[in-house]
């Protein structure tokens, strides 16, 4: 009998709750970010509720592409990072079950989203979009409703603009009108005072009836008199005035068929049988095109005299100096050569200009189809990438709740986005290939979370400040001071015989490092095949800081003051940037990029030469200190000596 393990369950138990929930929460957030978009074209116009209900839950099933994978990656994260915080992860690892293992059965419901996404994508979307496109093109379509303000021109209703100074909300009667009668055409332009009015919808909502008490209207007549130099017009007086405007308020839906025609309302089978056809008419047209030129003239010689061209054959067994026939002919048939010239090739820059308008369009239109089929792989790639980022990045930073987590998945999501959308603006433009274009997100995003997924299973602390910081000390190289303080209690007390001994090796391995590099800068050859010989300058460490720690047994407060003027030698990468010979041959190929290393590294290459100068002389000081402290140490010796024999004789 199939059963499910108890850390199967588990696992699931834990991340399923945290995945619906994040879920919702990003499908809420980019539903008002469309709200946000298109707001501006719902409000005012006196829609319906159950349209808006219907707009917002296509949009939101629209939306789900762009939600799900940003769903994952929180909610991988957030699993994993609480599993981390809590030690429980630790705990089951600690009972030999590795990250991957852990992960089993996340990966079967990811895959299995995977399947569901692209069904989703090829099935389901297409008909969403149809629908929500076809509603938001009706919203637009739509009227505003009618709602003139005061003090200011209202010119939403078509071929009119009205100013009314005040109106009473209750009756709504309306106090001095100007109204802007543009409907016509601005030559026959009608301008309207009047002192009062009132305007109402008629029952079918199809026009506007207005009616206007004492005023006047003028009207210009320019159209019905156009010979005359003076504008005719016609004014009226009137104590009352009725006006009928066609405003159409009702809320007219499109009609699907539309949209369904267009890339966005197609599944696989239908993008692939519109991209064949496509293709093919586009060859048809480039072949048509092509007879055309062929013909144009550019590959024969027009004779403008007889009206005939000439084939290039012919032309190839004639030989013609066009400039001489041309300074042959009289000045005003040079003119009219000319002109003719001018006017054939304006024409034919006209024509292929409009046949390169006709080849954009098609092309443009066949990169959206190819695109809208990419984009039905990309999101199920991206739902198990940002799985395989999510995951393995909150077993390693170890924190859950909704802090750390969003922080981390917003940053990761905009950056996805701003890739994605970087990518689809170049294959939309026809400046990359459409599935460069498309996959350019998916293909910077995978080395990333094959990389987390790599050093989670490892256990590797990826973000371990130390680490960082002393990679970044290797690189830039910054100087320590070295701080000794003298023993209160010394056990075994320095001999200055084998301290001299220590000197004389670290003077000989400092003398040999400068003989090797001498004391000018590498040209730029030698420092990237050969730089400085890393393992005698790890000698060189070495000698230095068994020095240190064995001069520091001495009671001699000024040698241990001595000792602080050490440097502290640091084995730079940059002393020598590689050890293989090839590899820096490759980088002295690299001109422009390496030039930057490498006068940066010959500035450390210098800072190193000091330092070892430094030891050298700082060897020397130490020596004249240890000696004197040995004369010193003999005169009282042979004191002491001297004593104990006059001792003995008395």
């Amino acid at each position: 009998m199939f059963r499910i393990k108890r850390l199967y369950t588990f696992i699931l138990q834990t991340f399923l709750p945290v995945f619906l929930m994040t879920f919702f929460i990003c499908l809420f957030i980019v539903l008002m970010q469309f709200l946000w978009k298109y707001v501006d074209e719902m409000v005012g116009k006196g829609i319906e509720m159950s349209v808006l209900a219907e707009l917002f839950f296509y949009a939101a099933v629209t939306l789900i592409p762009m939600s799900l994978p940003l769903a994952l990656l929180l909610a991988s994260l957030m699993t994993f990072g609480n599993l981390g915080e809590r030690f429980e992860l630790l705990a089951i690892k600690a009972a030999g079950v590795s990250l991957i293992h852990i992960m089993r059965p996340l990966i079967v419901v990811i895959c299995l989203i995977v399947v569901g996404a692209f069904f989703f994508q090829n099935d389901i979307l297409p008909k969403a979009q149809v629908k929500m496109w076809t509603l938001l093109y009706s919203v637009r379509q739509k009227s505003p409703e009618l709602d003139i303000p005061e003090g200011v021109f209202y010119d939403q209703i078509s071929g009119y603009n009205l100013y009314v100074k005040s109106k009473n909300r209750e009756t709504g009667m309306m106090k001095d009108l100007m109204i802007y009668d543009v409907s016509k055409g601005f030559d026959d332009v009608m301008m309207i005072l009047a002192d009062s009015g009132k305007l109402k919808l008629t029952d079918d909502k199809q026009y506007l009836f207005l009616t206007l008490y004492d005023g006047e209207s003028f009207e210009n007549l320019k159209t019905q008199n156009r010979s005359s130099k003076n504008v005719p017009y016609r004014r009226e007086t009137f104590s009352q005035k009725e006006i009928l405007i066609p405003f159409d308020a009702n809320f007219n839906r499109m009609d699907d068929g539309i949209m369904q025609n267009q890339y966005i309302g197609k599944d696989m089978h239908a993008l692939r049988t519109s991209i064949d056809s496509m293709n093919l008419r586009m060859d048809s047209i480039g072949r048509t095109f092509g007879n055309d030129l062929k013909r144009s003239g550019y590959f024969t010689l027009y004779d403008y005299q007889n009206n005939t061209a000439k084939p290039s054959k012919q032309v190839q067994q004639q030989s013609f100096n066009i400039d001489s026939l041309y300074a042959q002919e009289s000045l005003l048939r040079k003119q009219a050569l000319l002109d003719r010239a001018i006017t054939r090739a304006e024409s034919v820059r006209q024509d292929f200009e409009y046949k390169s308008l006709v080849t954009n369009d098609e092309k443009r239109t066949i990169r959206r189809h190819e695109m809208e089929m990419h984009k039905k792989f990309t999101l199920s790639f991206a739902c198990l990438i940002f799985f395989f980022i999510g995951a393995p990045l909150g077993a390693i930073i170890r924190k859950g709740g909704l802090g750390m987590p969003v922080i981390v998945s917003v940053f990761l999501f905009i950056f996805y986005y701003i890739i994605d959308n970087t990518g689809y603006k170049m294959a939309r433009d026809g400046r990359w290939p459409v599935w460069e274009g498309i996959w350019l997100s998916s293909a910077v995003l995978l080395p990333l979370g094959i990389f987390l997924t790599y050093k989670a299973v490892k256990d590797s602390a990826v973000f371990n400040r130390d680490a960082y910081m002393n990679f970044i000390r290797k690189i830039i190289g910054k100087q320590e001071v070295r701080n000794i303080v003298m023993k209160e209690i010394v056990i075994d007390e320095m001999i200055p015989e084998t301290a001299l001994k220590y000197i004389d090796e670290l003077s000989d391995l400092c003398n040999e490092m400068l003989r090797k590099t001498g004391n000018k800068r590498q040209n730029y050859y030698e420092y990237w095949t050969r730089g400085y010989d890393k393992d005698l300058l790890h000698s060189i460490s070495y000698r230095l800081e068994t020095l240190v720690e064995y001069a520091q047994n001495s009671k001699n407060q000024l040698l241990i003051t001595k000792l602080m003027d050490y440097p502290i030698i640091r084995n730079l990468y940059l002393y020598r940037p590689t050890k293989i010979k090839s590899a820096g041959i490759l980088l002295v190929i690299l001109f422009p990029i390496s030039i930057p290393i490498y006068l940066f590294g010959s500035w450390q290459q210098k800072g190193l030469r000091r330092e070892l100068n430094t030891i050298l002389s700082t060897n020397k000081e130490l020596k004249e200190i240890i000696y004197k402290d040995l004369e010193l140490s003999g005169k009282k010796i042979y004191c002491q000596v001297n004593q104990t024999n006059l001792d003995t004789k008395n």
